[in-house]
Formats: structure tokens, C-alpha cells, sequence
């Protein structure tokens, strides 16, 4: 028997927790059993790259599974941005098509009931601190590696959003420490950003920015995971690029380390899968944080690439 309450005057099954992780190139939908946090149905679609196509895309998704599982539910959504405090209305989102629209206005009247959007690394981040590689830590710092790079922090099994609600959003730092390469170009002033700016840790550490990186030292057009894939084979370009790569890593998350502290730092996006990270980037950060040792621990995520989706359906189970 579903249990029932009503939210904002709309009856919801309480215990199914429907979740949406709006990325760059795919969106994805996936239900839980409140009480058993059973996985119920789970679908995935490419993005939709304007305003009315996501808010369209989200609402057949939820409709899709709903009919399928023949119950309705909370619905909460991850987007790579956040909702302004002051205008209601998302910024600093990569997906730039969606910035300055009322996207939880505008889902709940499609749906019917209220949406709750939240950032999709704090998402991630709830996910990782609740049941995954995080679980039991105070301080968690959960990163997205994916076509941007955004990060959340936990703190007690909270989000931290901040008053301005950018609580960890450490892609829009420039990247620390900028120097000279060994073939003599600099990384100042660095990449040009989206949001305006130039060297955003963003332009580095993103998937596109990994793959830009490669193609200016010469190499081939390929993807970020064909480039881990071609270094393990042993290409020497794939291999200084990486390596390049795990320091420009490590330097941003040591300037993390020196402001937040965390128990715990968890990638997640797809470049977050190259696994040579977890055991380089940590031999390298102890050059760049202000402490004689660094006891913060880098962990892969345990749900992989459904952790935003699954902290975007958690959404309405927590006080936040």
C-alpha cells in the first residue's frame, strides 16, 4: 500500500522518490523505493539543448516512468547550475540555455506538484556521503569531471549552499599556481570560459578542456576516455597530457584542501573514471597544501555515474 501526504495541496506517494540528472549530452531519470532505496526504473535520453526541449524532455521522463510504474512521486532535479536566491531563476550553468529561466516553476506546472532543483555536484555529493564512498565522513567535497567541472560540499550529511547558493563552486576559480610548461608555453591567461573569464579551473579540468588540451599538443581528435585509453597503451603524447592533467588536478583540489579541509573528496563525471587519478593526483597535492601531511582522502564514487541522478531523488527525503 503507498502511504500518502500532500504537498503544497498535491497528494504524492511518499514513498517513491523519482530523480532527474540534467547533464550536458544525456539526461537521465531514475525511481527509488523510499524505504529500501531499491532502484524501481531507470531510463536515459540525449539532452535536449533548449529551454522548452528540457523542460519537455523532464516532464516525458517523469510521465514515462510514472506510467510504467503505475504510482506518482517527489521529483527532484539536478541541473549543472543552481537556482539564484535573490531571482528564483538558474545561474552559472554550462547547459547556458537554461540560465535565467524558472526551471522549478516551470517543471511544477507541467508535473503538477512542486519540483525541487538543486545543483547536480551537490546532488552527486549527497549521494557519495549518504551511502557511497563517503559514508560516515563530517566533510565531504564531491567534484564533477564531466563536460564542466562543478563541485558540492556536505557537511554533517547537508549541503552547504551558501547565501549566494554556489556552496563549492571551485570550477570558476582560476587555476592555482599557473606556470610555464616545458615547452615553453604558459598557462596564463589560460582558456577562454563561457562564463566570461580566462582560465577557468573549468577550461582545464572539464572533459572538453582535456580533450583541447591534447589536440594543441598535436594529437589526434579523440575523446577524453580514448585519451586514458591510448596512454594505458603506452602513447607518449596521451601520457604527458595526462600526467599534465593529474597536476592541474591536484593543484586545483589542494586549494580546496587549504580552504575547506574535507574528510573526503569524490570525482565523479566521466573523466573522473580514469582511474591512474586516484593514485597520482594524491602523491602530488602534498607539494601544493599548506600542512605537513594531507590526510583527505580521494575516493572513485561506489554508484559511478548514477550518483547525481540518485542524490537528485533523495532530494525530498532530507531537510534541506
Amino acid at each position: 500500500m503507498n502511504h500518502n501526504e500532500r504537498m503544497d495541496g498535491v497528494a504524492l506517494n511518499v514513498d517513491l522518490r523519482l530523480g532527474v540528472d540534467l547533464g550536458g549530452t544525456k539526461s537521465e531519470i531514475l525511481a527509488l523505493d523510499a524505504i529500501t532505496g531499491a532502484e524501481l526504473y531507470r531510463r536515459r535520453v540525449p539532452t535536449e539543448r533548449s529551454y522548452d526541449g528540457v523542460v519537455r524532455s523532464i516532464g516525458e521522463l517523469v510521465e514515462s516512468a510514472e506510467r510504467e510504474l503505475r504510482r506518482s512521486g517527489t521529483v527532484g532535479v539536478g541541473i549543472p547550475g543552481t537556482v539564484s536566491t535573490v531571482t528564483g531563476l538558474v545561474k552559472n550553468a554550462n547547459s547556458t540555455w537554461i540560465i535565467g529561466k524558472p526551471l522549478d516553476q516551470d517543471l511544477a506546472r507541467v508535473l503538477g506538484r512542486p519540483v525541487r532543483v538543486e545543483n547536480d555536484a551537490n546532488c552527486f555529493a549527497i549521494s557519495e556521503a549518504t551511502d557511497g564512498a563517503a559514508a560516515g565522513a563530517r566533510v565531504v567535497f564531491g567534484v564533477i569531471l564531466g563536460s564542466g567541472t562543478g563541485g558540492g560540499v556536505v557537511v554533517d550529511g547537508k549541503p552547504l549552499r551558501g547565501v549566494n547558493g554556489i556552496g563549492g563552486e571551485w570550477g570558476h576559480n582560476p587555476l592555482p599556481w599557473p606556470r610555464v610548461l616545458e615547452d615553453g608555453s604558459d598557462e596564463r591567461p589560460g582558456p577562454a570560459c563561457y562564463c566570461g573569464k580566462t582560465g577557468c579551473i573549468e577550461t582545464w579540468l572539464s572533459g572538453p578542456g582535456l580533450e583541447a588540451d591534447y589536440r594543441s599538443a598535436g594529437g589526434s581528435r579523440r575523446t577524453a576516455k580514448e585519451v586514458a585509453e591510448v596512454a594505458e597503451l603506452g602513447e607518449q603524447l596521451a601520457q604527458i597530457v595526462l600526467a599534465r592533467y593529474a597536476d592541474r588536478l591536484a593543484r586545483g583540489l589542494a586549494q580546496v584542501i587549504n580552504v575547506l579541509d574535507p574528510d573526503v573528496i569524490v570525482l565523479g563525471g566521466g573523466v573522473g573514471n580514469i582511474a591512474r587519478l586516484y593514485r597520482d593526483v594524491p602523491s602530488i597535492w602534498q607539494r601544493y597544501v599548506f600542512s605537513d601531511s594531507v590526510l583527505t582522502v580521494l575516493k572513485p564514487p561506489v554508484h559511478g555515474d548514477s550518483s547525481g541522478v540518485r542524490g537528485a531523488a533523495w532530494l525530498w527525503s532530507r531537510s534541506f
